[in-house]
This record gives structure tokens, C-alpha cells and sequence, in this order.
């Protein structure tokens, strides 16, 4: 019977296609960086973003580590949003291996506040620790996939770099945000020093993300990527996917966000169960119900082969992706209907 995973995006499997061009990769040890394959990801992505340089990681968090470890020293100050995936999902790892304090801003539906950032952004003196980097998330994973506007990133690079702060850009999933707003990745990449973006989310890829930089920065960040025991060696067989996925799998993100309009829009006018975002606008819909949002699941999993994860008491997330279809939409319709009626 029909499973529709509405867990995350990262449960998509590699279609038969991307798996044909992974077999075929041509491969070397990417430690000796002659790994073709690889090389090539990182040309593509570093001109993608219009960045000198780029940097193949395992994952998103990986990158994450590597770019507060580089902008900043033990001790220095990062800011980020309170509800950021570096600060909520990433095991504490600002405090374990960057060494940073972290202050956190709060943001408005996934939007921070510029004037927030600068009252604190401060300079390194006897009593108070250095700023050095600022973090933003596009899209905004627990605003409910959120797109942060342009302007708004261009507001905070300024505000940041008038008080000497680097800004990492967390783009796992830039390319929703791009297809959403109509704005190209490298637009949102120039208000930024720092970029990564998954490959293993939207775009449908088994493992990896890429970190983008300057030449500096990507060289710096290699060591580190090696500290955290990320030299992969023959991993021009992963490479080979991202670039797959780059060239196929962009523009159909268009298709998730309509089928997260789809399943927000079936629930308007339901009393039991609501729409956190009414009009999402990328591929993630954020459901508030009456009953405990473990229990809607676990009903929803286990009478209906529809699988989505609880994020608080009342408050459960479904994610639309590249293997959930039209099918799989009305599915979970008609299961919320009848958990939650």
C-alpha cells in the first residue's frame, strides 16, 4: 500500500535517473582534491551563488559548524534567530565545536528585525566579546518554510558589515526560496559572505550539501571540514547526484509549494485542525490541532499510511517534496478529515 511521507524532505529517494548518473561518475580522493567529479559540483555552485570558491560537506549542519568555526574565534559572539536550525537542531554545536557565544534575535513570521541586530552587534572591548557573525536562515524551516525577502537580507549584510561581522547565509533550502520570490540564489548569496545549500532536501539528493565563499574562506573551511571528518574521498558518486539535481530538480520545486497551498487551503474552514500559515509560501505546512499532535500522528501513521512529525503539544509539520504527488495530497487530506474531525 501507498506511503506518503510528509516527514521531511530528506526522505526522497534517488530517482533512477540520478541513480544512472551516480554509477557513472568518474571519480578520484577528494582530499587530494582530484576528484573531478567533485570539482565540478564546486564550480558549478560556487558560480551559481557568485562566490570565488565552494566546498562539498556531508551535510547542511556540517557546513553550518565549518562557517561559524571559520568567521569566528572561541568566545566571540554569533547572532541568530531564537527559532534557527543552528540553534534548535544542530545538537549545540555553536557551543561545542565553534566555541561562540550565541545571542539570539527574535524574528516576525521568520523575518528578523535589522534595528534588533544592530543595537547587538558590539566590538570586542575589556568586559564584552567581539560580534562576528551573523546567521540567516532562507527559508525559515520553523516559520513554516518562510522566505526571507531580499531587501531584508540586504539590510542586515550592511547593518553588519558597517560593524566589521561576517554573515552566514543558511540556504538549505535557497532554491524554495528562489523559485518562491522569483529572486535568484546568487542575489540572496550577495548579501552574504557565506552561503550553503542542500542538496538532500528539495533538490532530492541521497547526501550532501555545498558551502560557498571566497577563496580564503573555502580554504580555511577544507581543514576544518577535515577536523569534523569530512574528507570523503571517492565521493564524486554523491557529487554526481547534486549536479543531476541542479539541473533537473530546480524548477520543479514550484510544484511542492502548490501542493503545500493545496493541503493548507483543505483545512480553512475546520475547526479542529488549522493552518499555522494559511497561504504557505514554499513547501512546508505547519498544522495547529486540538488533539496532541503526537497522537494525530500517530493515528495518521498508523490507519492511514500518511507519516508527518509532531513540533510541539498542538502543533504537527508536514513537508511536501519531490515524492509526494497529487495522490499523496489527497491522502493526507482525507486522513486529517478523519483523525480530526
Amino acid at each position: 500500500m501507498k506511503i506518503a511521507d510528509f516527514r521531511s524532505d530528506t526522505v526522497t529517494r534517488p530517482t533512477q535517473a540520478m541513480r544512472e548518473v551516480m554509477s557513472a561518475a568518474d571519480v578520484g580522493d577528494d582530499v587530494y582534491e582530484d576528484d573531478p567529479t567533485v570539482n565540478e559540483l564546486q564550480n558549478v555552485a560556487a558560480n551559481l551563488t557568485g562566490k570565488e570558491c565552494a566546498l562539498f560537506t556531508a551535510s547542511g549542519t556540517m557546513s553550518n559548524a565549518i562557517a561559524m568555526k571559520v568567521h569566528a574565534n572561541p568566545g566571540d559572539q554569533v547572532l541568530m534567530d531564537e527559532e534557527s536550525h543552528s540553534m534548535v537542531y544542530e545538537v549545540g554545536l555553536p557551543a561545542t565545536i565553534a566555541q561562540v557565544l550565541t545571542r539570539q534575535f527574535h524574528s516576525v513570521n521568520g523575518v528578523p528585525d535589522t534595528a534588533t541586530i544592530a543595537a547587538w552587534l558590539h566590538a570586542e572591548t575589556l568586559h564584552t566579546p567581539r560580534t562576528s557573525l551573523v546567521i540567516l536562515e532562507n527559508t525559515h524551516n520553523r516559520a513554516g518554510g518562510t522566505v526571507i525577502p531580499l531587501g531584508v537580507c540586504k539590510e542586515v549584510y550592511e547593518t553588519a558589515k558597517m560593524d566589521g561581522a561576517a554573515v552566514h547565509l543558511d540556504g538549505a533550502r535557497i532554491f524554495n526560496a528562489s523559485v518562491a520570490s522569483g529572486k535568484t540564489v546568487r542575489q540572496y548569496a550577495d548579501y552574504a559572505d557565506s552561503i550553503t545549500f542542500c542538496l538532500s532536501k528539495g533538490l532530492g539528493c541521497p547526501v550532501g550539501s555545498v558551502l560557498c565563499g571566497s577563496s580564503g574562506f573555502i580554504t580555511r573551511a577544507r581543514r576544518v571540514r577535515k577536523m569534523l571528518g569530512g574528507g570523503m574521498r571517492q565521493a564524486g558518486i554523491l557529487a554526481a547526484a547534486g549536479l543531476y539535481a541542479l539541473k533537473n530538480n530546480v524548477s520543479r520545486l514550484a510544484d511542492d509549494h502548490r501542493r503545500a497551498k493545496l493541503l493548507a487551503g483543505a483545512f480553512l474552514d475546520t475547526a479542529t485542525i488549522k493552518p499555522v500559515v494559511v497561504n504557505p509560501e514554499t513547501n512546508m505546512v505547519y498544522f495547529n490541532t486540538n488533539l496532541p499532535a503526537q497522537e494525530v500522528c500517530s493515528h495518521l501513521a498508523e490507519n492511514h499510511n500518511v507519516l508527518c512529525n509532531p513540533t510541539a503539544l498542538h502543533t504537527l509539520r508536514m513537508v511536501t517534496h519531490l515524492d509526494i504527488d497529487d495522490e499523496a495530497i489527497e491522502m493526507a487530506i482525507s486522513a486529517l478529515r478523519a483523525v480530526c474531525k
